[in-house]
């Protein structure tokens, strides 16, 4: 009898002590295929997913000319004329910075029961990896008096050196894309479209309270809700998320 038990004990404790090691059980989730749709972000440094989140890093360096930029940048513009709103280009102070940005956003977005406010900082991501920011200067302070400061590419960076978008990126929609493009993903998961839709420029009387709709578009064949940019405030996001926002550190 022992000769029987004592074998089929040892295999038992093996079986037992290969399982809490972990050296033999793989998580295939962790490996989790990344919709095509993301790749389009062609400013990110990695793009992976564990089925339950995306996870885009990015330096938060803008591809294409600025004021911003050291003169000593092959990037850098010495811009002079009018920018957003028609105003006279008005340098501000700060330059920009190289940063390490890790945006967590659902892999399946869903529209949430309680509607977060935006942050200040990074509300989302475009797809040169550059961060877009919310309406507000400040707490409740309208871009009135920021938006001089926008470059050729209606972007600035903040005093960390955060460049950042918080009006329609006029790079992604008159260069590298067109106005009714796809331009990125706020945090919570779903889409950031230009101005236009279908040929026809969206204004705000067609977009919710969270500044967004559900309709077609050319990367969402049967509909999804998704957020357009506009040329009035509330420009990108309105009241808050949509959907429930993930996380983004830097």
């Amino acid at each position: 009898m022992l000769r029987n038990v004592f074998p089929i004990f040892i295999l038992v404790i093996l079986g037992a002590c290969s399982k809490d090691s972990g050296t033999t059980t793989t998580n295939p989730v962790a490996n989790a295929t990344v919709p095509d749709v993301y790749k389009k972000i062609y400013g990110a440094s990695s793009i992976t997913s564990d089925g339950t989140y995306i996870t885009i890093k990015s330096n938060g360096l803008p591809d294409h000319k600025s004021s911003y930029y050291a003169t000593t940048n092959a990037l850098y513009d010495n811009f002079v004329g009018t920018t957003f709103g028609g105003y006279n280009f008005v340098k501000n102070p700060n330059t920009i910075a190289e940063k390490a940005y890790v945006f967590k956003i659902p892999a399946d977005p869903k529209v949430s029961s309680n509607h977060t406010a935006t942050p200040l900082g990074a509300i989302g991501v475009s797809l040169n990896g550059v961060p877009f920011f919310n309406q507000y200067a400040g707490p409740n302070q309208p871009l009135t008096g920021e938006v001089v400061s926008f470059d050729r590419y209606w972007g600035h960076p903040a005093p960390t050196g955060q460049y950042h978008y918080h009006v329609e990126p006029l790079y992604l929609t008159t260069v590298k894309m067109t106005k009714s493009s796809l331009l990125g993903f706020l945090l919570d998961g779903f889409p950031v479209y230009g101005p236009e839709e279908n040929g026809v420029l969206v204004d705000n009387t067609k977009l919710d309270a969270y500044h967004g709709h559900i309709a077609i578009t050319a990367d969402y064949p049967n509909g999804i809700y998704h957020y357009h940019v506009t040329s009035t405030d509330p420009y990108i996001n309105g009241s808050g998320f949509y959907g429930s926002p993930g996380t983004v550190s830097q």
